[in-house]
């Protein structure tokens, strides 16, 4: 396989101390030869939303996962079920695809999060919901002109946003090193690990199959229909869906090579605060909340008190490396909520989001094979946007309409792909530089 970090950003090691369960059961491994309509490669929110949205519909699929369920992004994000997806924001999308393009972007975004709410709902899966919308945060005064640019962009959408200003935090709760706030009235928080354990027992239910320690080694092409390797044997399909987004491989297939940047994004979880703790710090808003750094830290208390921080800017992938963004996490941690400075953080642990070079989603064909779909590149906010991109993929699948615009814009490769990571340190020391210090 062709993948652009070290090993150790594919191992259990990487995500050894995460705090949400994966799901517990015994799944079956491909052995011999399999024949089905839809072969899916990765069991994550993409994959496994396609499996159960095709099954529902009567038609023949297989999930191929390379370990469990949820074992990638899915299984080990921020919980943060919201809209978005790109990177690039609703202005810049209006200017490149227009005002129409951009609300029926954004309409998928809603469309998205109304997703997700009615699969807890049908499926029974109590996923610890929590948070009406999410919190923009300014991290110094520079930044509140920005969140009122925000506000205007979210008004155009119409939405109804709330501005905060700082002398209101602290009475909403939202006590910590702030300049003023935004909720944007889309989205809820969740447990990840609930929800992609309660997705993958909908699509076993609903008549998907689904195949785990099962990576997928190779993708051939005989007779027009696609011939996928395993480990201990062979999956014939007539179609093919690829979503393994920051899990991909340059070379499977080669299609992929340099049109995704995985980057790594590392969450720190505390142990359950107490009531004293939680009234020093004044922080005791459920809202799911993120700041205004290009490099942003994310952040929310569960509902077990616990609390957690999410950030990104690891360049490498080694053991020595994650002890060292561990360090910087908590240290960004007590600087930003300094009551709890002294609080142990037992949990900790990385994984791989997505990029795409136009800083949009991807959802659409898989180059020029044919009767191939992939779904990715979902910028850090891939919960809702993830579950509806396997809903659409699986319309696609059955030959329906399917997707936006946005969605389907080229996507374009990196510049000297096999390089491509080396482009992250001088934009993640540009991105600090322009952040400034943790407050």
């Amino acid at each position: 396989m062709q993948r652009i970090y070290e090993d150790y950003a594919y191992s259990d090691e990487a995500r050894a101390e995460c705090i949400w369960p994966l799901p517990d059961r015994a799944w079956p491994s491909v052995e011999g030869e399999l024949t089905t309509e839809v072969a899916i490669v990765g069991g994550g929110y993409t994959g496994l939303s396609a499996a159960l949205h095709l099954a529902q519909e009567g038609v023949s699929c297989t999930v191929l996962e390379a370990h469990v369920p949820g074992w990638g992004a899915s299984g080990r994000n921020g919980g943060f079920c919201m809209g978005g997806g790109d990177k690039a924001g609703p202005s810049a999308i209006a200017r490149r695809f227009g005002e129409t393009a951009a609300r029926t972007y954004f309409q998928t975004q809603k469309a998205s999060v109304d997703l997700v709410a009615q699969i807890l709902d049908t499926h029974g899966i109590d996923a610890d919901t929590h948070s009406k919308g999410e919190l923009l945060l300014a991290h110094r005064p520079q930044a509140v002109a920005a969140l009122h640019q925000e506000a205007d962009d979210w008004t155009s959408l119409g939405e109804t946003p709330r501005f905060i200003p700082k002398s209101a935090l602290c009475d909403e709760g939202m006590g910590g090193n702030f300049h003023a706030g935004l909720v944007l009235p889309l989205g809820f928080a969740l447990n990840p690990g609930k929800y992609v354990s309660g997705l993958a027992e909908a699509a076993d239910n609903a008549g998907a199959d689904i195949y785990t320690n099962s990576p997928v080694k190779n993708i051939g092409q005989e007779n027009g229909r696609y011939v996928l390797t395993t480990p201990k044997g062979l999956v014939t399909a007539r179609k093919l869906i690829m979503a393994t987004n920051g899990y991909s491989s340059d070379d499977l297939p080669n299609w992929l090579r340099g049109r995704y940047l995985p980057v790594q994004s590392n969450i720190i979880v505390t142990r359950p605060l107490t009531d004293d703790e939680i009234a020093q710090q004044g922080w005791h808003t459920d809202f799911m909340a993120y700041d205004s750094r290009n490099l942003l830290h994310y952040f929310r208390l569960l509902p077990d008190r616990r609390f957690l921080l999410g950030m990104r800017g690891n360049i490498a992938a080694t053991p020595t490396k994650q002890d060292d963004m561990r360090a910087r996490t908590a240290r960004d941690l007590a600087q930003m909520f300094p009551a709890w400075k002294k609080v142990e953080t037992p949990y900790f642990w990385s994984g791989l989001i997505s990029m795409s070079r136009d800083l949009l989603p991807y959802i659409g064909p898989l180059g020029g094979l044919g009767n191939a779909w992939a779904g990715m590149n979902y910028h850090g906010n891939g919960v809702s946007v993830a579950t509806w991109a396997g809903q659409q993929l699986a319309r696609m699948a059955m030959g329906q309409p399917a997707g936006s615009d946005v969605h389907a814009s080229p996507l374009a490769r990196f510049p000297f792909a096999g390089l491509r990571r080396s482009y992250l340190r001088p934009a993640f020391w540009a991105y600090r530089l322009k952040d400034g210090p943790a407050p």
